[in-house]
């Protein structure tokens, strides 16, 4: 048994549809809302809350193998119940902040969830992708407002990866040998900037879109007033204003580990185009 948590998340979701089309046996999805959940066919569905690991019993009941992100708190707790419960192997996902930018807040949070799972006694891969294609999505409303997208930074680019290239990576893990004790850092195919992104999303639509350049300052107050200035800072730090070259390393993970090359932003941009309607 293969419990996926998250399961309805841009990874999860994925995922469970990855592990049923290669026939990875017993599957278990584990959800905030089992009544709004749309799992595969013959995907079991168990509620409950990361947030608070109390009720891990029953999802855990019979599982051997564990998709676990991190951020969603009690890791700690679920790595105990986990071992408590017979799982023999966890694959979590992390950061490549990790390597990075160590300092930021958010990449010691996931540096200790790796050191906790790296010290449970229990069988771990570790997934560390770089920023995700879906991360556009934040320009939503204003594309469909004014078809327009405003951020700074617009020719420094990174090597997005699309969540489902990351679903892919992790169905390996958890499926196949030789990923246990592993460290995967995992980017998409090519460096991509947010000129060329916003250009991306504007063929996929089939219509214009403009690109406004604003300041660091801007773009800081802009984020600050949903997100708080540390993590403001911080996305605008992993975004431009402090990439290094481990940051923009383009790697090679994907293809080596799923046997197919990783999805280009303009193909991620295509197939989720609904996201900018």
């Amino acid at each position: 048994m293969i419990l996926v948590t998250g399961a309805t998340g841009n990874i999860g979701s994925v995922l469970l549809e990855e592990l049923r089309v290669c026939g990875a046996g017993a599957v278990r999805g584990r959800t905030r809302d089992v009544a709004r959940a749309k799992f595969p066919a013959g995907v079991e569905a168990v509620e409950g809350d990361l947030t608070h690991a109390g009720g891990l019993d029953l999802a855990l009941e019979g599982v051997r193998s564990l998709f676990l992100l991190q951020g969603f708190g009690a890791e700690a707790e679920v790595l105990e119940a986990a071992r408590q419960a017979g799982v023999e192997h966890v694959v979590l996902v992390s950061s490549i902040t990790v390597e990075t930018h160590p300092h930021l807040p958010a990449a010691q949070a996931n540096r200790a969830a790796e050191e906790l799972l790296k010290a449970s006694g229990l069988a771990w891969t570790i997934l560390r992708p770089t920023q995700f294609a879906s991360n556009t999505v934040m320009w939503a409303p204003s594309i469909r407002d004014h078809g327009t997208v405003r951020a700074p930074y617009p020719d420094t680019g990174l090597p997005a990866i699309d969540p489902s290239d990351i679903a892919a990576v992790a169905r390996a893990a958890l499926t196949e040998p030789g990923h246990r004790g592993r460290i995967h850092p995992l980017s998409g195919p090519r460096r991509v900037t947010p000129r060329e992104q916003v250009a991306d999303i504007a063929a996929a639509l089939g219509r214009e879109l403009s690109f406004v350049e604003i300041s660091r300052e801007e773009a800081h107050q802009e984020l600050a007033s949903h997100l708080g200035d540390e993590i403001a800072d911080a996305v605008l730090d992993l975004t431009g204003g402090d990439v290094n070259d481990e940051l923009l390393a383009v790697r090679d993970t994907v293809e080596r580990v799923t046997g197919r090359p990783a999805t280009p932003f303009s193909q991620w941009a295509t197939e989720n185009v609904a996201a900018f309607r």
